[in-house]
């Protein structure tokens, strides 16, 4: 006899825990497969150890110029084994915290391998077996991984992915990054501020190429003033692997080819979802280059069957995941007949995105350019941190602030940001388009002094020509 279940959800990430939390509070019985650990990729191999790598980093590097503070330290070294070290803690940490809300809330944890069968019982194999698994609903959750180029496949040794990146065996000297999307430039920025010699290749015409192009104009600027060696417009042709290195040729933007030697590469040029060999086929859930389409509330066309976080249409992130997740639990709770939840569709324009590199990137809603392809007429205000006290204070005066407005209705259409803590600041500009703010609510806010948010303050007003401090 099958273990019967109002919900299963296949995959724990952020996406996964969070929907069967969810659905557990809404009082349906809730089981989890995982085949790995539970809080997915993110918890345990990206979001937040990546986060724990770069902030060691980032405090390295404020060690090394605390003489721009008024302050001595000599003799400063990096133990990577000790920063990687670190890092893990804290995964291993935020792994028993999911866990132990697993065990709060009453979920089943079945760990091994997940198959879908039919749209209402799943196959669950591990070492210990294989146990078959029934539900009213099944949730697939279960992410991506790295994308390989077919002429550098990881080996954990020369060649990287992102999992090699975050553990690595020694510290790189000479470093070629292949792509400039958040996680090759957030490595980028770790291995630079380490202490290596990195270059970023990048085939579009800019770096991060989804931020506003006065986003990417300063990053490439501010990287390149870090000592990185930036290459757009670029491609690695080939790459040779010995024990001792790698030889890349690289084609520039003019169309001529060199050779480079390195001490590692670190592929990150995109992600595939983990959607082969689960069943789906044999269901009929369509698919489109393995993405589960899905509608707002994460429905397949097969009845019963959800899909969430990075197997669905981007933006892969973590809290878009998290965010799928809650509405499918609450829309599954509502069509078995709970009538105290309301659950509103996913408005993918208001997520927003996050880049921790150094400086940081924040972002949420329509750039420049793509407001503009969209027909919109718009005022456009920028502030710059060199004009925000708090800002100069703390010694981190380079970025800015970007908002850009429909000129007819003043509706918020996106906010732009690059700086310290712009990562802590943009959600103030989600919560403004959520609510469908205009300018003159965000006028009429009172900012706190002294903080960088004031920058963001500034930029609504530059907008309409009524910036204050520059």
């Amino acid at each position: 006899m099958a273990d019967q279940y109002d919900v299963i959800v296949l995959g724990s990430g952020p996406g996964g825990y969070v929907a069967a939390i969810r659905a557990a509070q809404l009082g349906l019985k809730t089981a989890i497969v995982e085949r790995e650990n539970l809080g997915g990729i993110c918890l345990n191999w990206g979001c937040i150890p990546t986060k724990a790598l770069l902030r060691s980093a980032e405090v390295y590097h404020q060690m090394k110029h605390a003489a721009a503070y008024g302050l001595a330290a000599e003799n400063i070294t990096a133990d990577i084994a000790a920063v990687v070290k670190r890092s893990r803690g804290v995964a291993k940490q935020l792994n028993q915290g999911v866990t132990h809300l697993m065990k709060k809330n009453k979920i089943a944890v079945h760990m091994g391998t997940g198959v879908l069968k039919s749209a209402t019982t799943l196959e669950v194999t591990s070492d210990k077996g294989t146990e078959t698994l029934s539900g009213k609903h099944i949730i697939v959750a279960t992410g991506a991984r790295a994308r390989d180029l077919p002429f550098a496949k990881a080996d954990g040794e020369r060649v990287w992915t992102y999992r090699h990146a975050m553990t690595p065996k020694e510290m790189p000297t000479r470093l070629l990054v292949i792509g400039s999307g958040a996680i090759g430039i957030e490595f980028a920025s770790f291995y630079n501020d380490m202490g290596a010699d990195v270059t970023v290749v990048e085939m579009m015409d800019r770096v991060v190429p989804v931020e506003d192009a006065d986003v990417s104009a300063f990053l490439e600027k501010a990287l390149k003033k870090q000592g990185m060696t930036i290459l757009t417009g670029a491609g690695v042709e080939s790459i040779d692997v010995s024990a001792n290195g790698v030889k890349a040729r690289i084609k520039g933007k003019d169309g001529a080819v060199t050779e480079a030697d390195y001490s590692h590469v670190i592929v990150a040029v995109g992600i595939v979802p983990n959607t082969e060999a689960i069943g789906l086929e044999t269901l009929g859930v369509k698919a489109e280059r393995g993405i589960i389409a899905i509608d707002g509330y994460g429905r397949t066309n097969v009845k019963g069957v959800w899909a969430i976080g990075d197997v669905t249409p981007g933006p892969w992130l973590a809290h878009k995941a998290s965010h799928e997740g809650v509405i499918a639990a609450e829309s599954i709770a509502a069509e078995l007949g709970n009538k105290d939840v309301h659950p509103h569709p996913m408005d993918r324009a208001n997520i927003p995105g996050c880049t921790y590199c150094h400086p940081q990137i924040a972002s949420v809603g329509l750039t420049e350019a793509k407001a503009k392809e969209a027909g919109y007429g718009v005022k456009v205000g920028m502030f710059p941190f060199i004009g925000n006290g708090k800002a100069i204070a703390l010694g981190e005066s380079e970025g800015f602030v970007k908002t850009v407005f429909d000129e007819k209705t003043g509706e918020l259409l996106g906010a732009h940001m690059i700086g310290a803590e712009v990562t802590e600041m943009v959600q103030g500009f989600v919560v403004g388009k959520t609510l469908e703010t205009t300018e003159a609510e965000l006028m009429h806010t009172v900012f706190p002094h002294p903080t960088i948010s004031e920058a963001m303050h500034e930029s609504v007003l530059a907008a309409y020509g009524r910036a204050l401090h520059i």
